[in-house]
């Protein structure tokens, strides 16, 4: 094989073992499955003629043993009793949807009849035998047995009687031919038994697919609810930060741009540096939206995490709200999503004290680490809140989502003012994340 057929093909077989192709190829079988089952859906509902098998039937009845009486000159003759019985099986028929009983009844006893009398053997059977599978499929199968053992029964008692309907001795049929009749009449019930049994499998087949089908469609949307809901927290902590400090950063240029233009021009670089990066990180988190993207306008960075917090205080520091951070216990390897959720939420405790915590506010950062938990503390001094500010849930978003995502890890997160001033941050992270739990990455 040529290299570049061998790579060609390679790169088709990593095409083929991805999630996303495994997804179109579930799309598809979803959508063959909606098409199959509207068909089938179309196809039971569609009105079906009722005239067209019983007419066809007594067609092929009367014909076929007309015909047949020519070889048989030893049979009963065809009166007009005989044809009334080969008509009265197709005529029950059309009764075998809303009453199978009463069809299977009327067919079994007028070919028991006409075969009892002695008339010629030909298809006199075929509506008798239509009948018995509809009352099978439709009916309870132990009255359905009951009544062709008791129409057998009564052909056996007919044939073996004194006389016929004419009064005359019929032809008395041979206990060969008596065991025959039996036999079909327990192939004709064991056939109809397994096309009930197969129809009930296949119906139990299609629904446990539907039931399968909905079910992988409702997974699907609730992945791509909690995707969105993911990336609806990222943009708003990524966002909520940066242009906060873009804000206090842009207040202090304009005050300072005529007494003190150096300054000013600090603040500005802050102000560029600043929306580099919370462009940078809107990036990230939407190169989620298109995984296959090769775009270099698409940034791989690693997602920001507890080894981030110090750069997260130095904005702060930038920005004229002066923070200290302090670790205690010896730092452990996290899981991704512990330390992803532990960075915004120091990252939104952060930006909630410039916000609102007034000029004069210093918040600082614990991070204890302990064998099973990781706990964040972010408390900031400020004066006393009013009875009116005096809400610890707000109507922002911000401390929801914070303890959403602590909540979402299986942890803990308690936001309320402190009684000398100021607001207090405190959450409880677990260090192993439970199976089931969201561990969603955005990168």
């Amino acid at each position: 094989m040529h290299p570049d057929d061998r790579q060609a093909w390679r790169r088709r077989r990593s095409e083929w073992r991805s999630p996303e192709w495994q997804a179109a190829r579930e799309r598809q079988r979803e959508a063959w499955l909606r098409q199959r089952d509207q068909w089938r859906e179309r196809r039971a509902n569609r009105p079906r003629p009722l005239l067209f098998t019983p007419v066809l039937l007594a067609a092929i009845q009367v014909i076929g043993c007309t015909l047949a009486a020519r070889g048989q000159p030893t049979a009963t003759p065809l009166g007009a009793l005989g044809y009334l019985l080969l008509v009265a099986g197709p005529a029950a028929l059309l009764v075998r949807r809303p009453q199978p009983l009463l069809a299977a009844a009327v067919g079994l006893g007028a070919a028991v009849a006409y075969l009892a009398i002695g008339y010629p053997t030909g298809p006199f059977f075929l509506a008798a035998l239509v009948a018995l599978f509809a009352a099978v499929r439709r009916s309870r199968r132990e009255l359905v047995w009951t009544l062709a053992a008791v129409a057998y029964a009564s052909y056996v008692f007919l044939s073996f009687g004194p006389y016929t309907a004419d009064m005359r001795v019929p032809p008395r049929p041979s206990l060969g031919e008596v065991v025959v009749v039996g036999a079909w009449f327990a192939v004709a019930l064991l056939l109809a038994e397994t096309v009930r049994f197969r129809g009930g499998q296949m119906a139990e087949y299609a629904r446990a697919q539907a039931e399968a089908s909905r079910a992988r469609q409702e997974q699907s949307r609730r992945q791509a609810s909690d995707e969105r809901l993911q990336i609806a927290r990222e943009l708003h902590d990524v966002l909520g930060h940066h242009l906060s400090l873009i804000n206090v950063r842009a207040g202090v240029g304009l005050h300072l741009i005529d007494s003190r233009p150096e300054e000013a021009r600090a603040a500005l670089e802050a102000i560029k540096t600043a929306s580099a990066e919370a462009l940078h990180e809107v990036r990230g988190v939407l190169s989620a939206l298109a995984p296959n993207d090769a775009s270099p306008s698409a940034p791989r960075t690693p997602t920001p995490g507890l080894a981030d917090v110090s750069a997260l205080a130095d904005d702060a520091r930038a920005a004229g709200l002066p923070v200290s951070v302090e670790i205690t216990g010896a730092p452990t390897p996290v899981p991704a999503a512990v330390d992803r959720a532990a960075y915004r939420i120091v990252q939104e405790a952060l930006t909630n004290v410039r916000r609102h915590a007034g000029p004069d506010a210093r918040a600082a950062v614990t991070l204890r680490y302990a064998d099973e938990e990781l706990r964040i503390v972010v408390e900031n001094s400020g004066p006393p809140l009013s009875p009116v500010e005096d809400a610890v849930d707000g109507a922002g978003n911000g401390i929801p989502g914070m303890r959403e995502r602590a909540t979402a890890l299986g942890g803990t997160l308690v936001a309320r003012p402190r009684p000398e001033g100021g607001f207090r941050v405190d959450a409880n992270l677990p260090l192993t994340v439970r199976s089931g739990q969201s561990t969603g990455e955005t990168e």
